[in-house]
């Protein structure tokens, strides 16, 4: 077993879901799927059942004992501050990363903030416009059982593009079914397992020493550089909860999924 297994087997054994104890909730996006609200407001700021997504996230994250909390600002950055200050972080610590220069999507956003991850302990990535009611301690004890670079939630539901994980759930590719478009190893990925992602990651600090881009990029794009020689796993929450609020429709059945 080698030192970075028993370290983390050690903090599994002693901690429980606590050994990660940090997240970000990505929250700079224009949120052009929920028009005409975000013509005036940020996405985040959304409300489902008299409640905002950011401090819906905010508390799901709360269960789990994850109450250090990144959250990076674009579109109407000032009223997030706002909410934020207001609410007291809605009892958790919850630290600005600033973006409001340029927006640099999911992979030059988590670049931005990595030195509010100096850390070794792993930590938690998420979209602010997803609910779910996803069993994170779950996820996070098969990440410290597998230690890969990261875990990315999934399930079986449909939708436009996909990312393909072999029989052992591990990452061999992504594809787009409304065009077709393919990539990864092509003898791998005519076999694979096709998954939808939730938005949801538990990753290992060690990706940001692999990440060499900047500016504005996909995480996405990230894992399919990185998995030809490194470790990315799947972890299936299927039979649970689960709404991508990215649409004035969605937010009506967020409330009567969540209420």
């Amino acid at each position: 077993m080698s030192k970075k297994q028993e370290s983390a087997k050690m903090a599994k054994g002693s901690w429980g879901s606590s050994a990660v104890s940090k997240a970000m909730i990505l929250a700079a996006g224009l949120g052009t799927r929920l028009k005409p609200w975000t013509d005036q407001h940020p996405k985040a700021l959304a409300e489902v059942n008299g409640k905002s997504l950011l401090q819906l996230n905010i508390e799901y994250l709360q269960q789990f004992n994850i109450t250090d909390v990144v959250v990076n600002v674009h579109h109407f950055a000032d009223q997030i501050v706002e909410a934020i200050d207001k609410n007291r972080g809605w009892g958790s610590q919850v630290t600005i990363s600033d973006e409001t220069s340029a927006v640099l999507e999911t992979g030059g956003g988590l670049v931005k903030a990595a030195p509010h991850f100096p850390g070794g302990a792993s930590f938690v990535l998420m979209n602010v416009d997803i609910l779910t009611d996803l069993d994170l301690s779950e996820m996070i004890d098969n990440h410290l059982e597998y230690l890969p670079l990261a875990t990315l939630a999934t399930t079986k539901r449909t939708t436009s593009r996909y990312l393909l994980f072999d029989k052992n759930n591990t990452l061999v590719g992504w594809k787009n079914v409304a065009t077709g478009e393919i990539k990864g190893l092509p003898e791998a990925t005519r076999v694979a397992q096709p998954q939808a992602f939730s938005g949801i990651h538990l990753i290992d600090p060690a990706i940001f020493t692999l990440i060499k881009r900047e500016g504005k990029f996909s995480m996405v794009d990230v894992y399919l550089n990185l998995m030809h020689s490194n470790h990315i796993r799947s972890f299936d929450h299927s039979a649970g909860k689960f709404i991508d609020v990215g649409k004035p429709e969605s937010i009506v059945q967020a409330q009567n999924l969540f209420s």
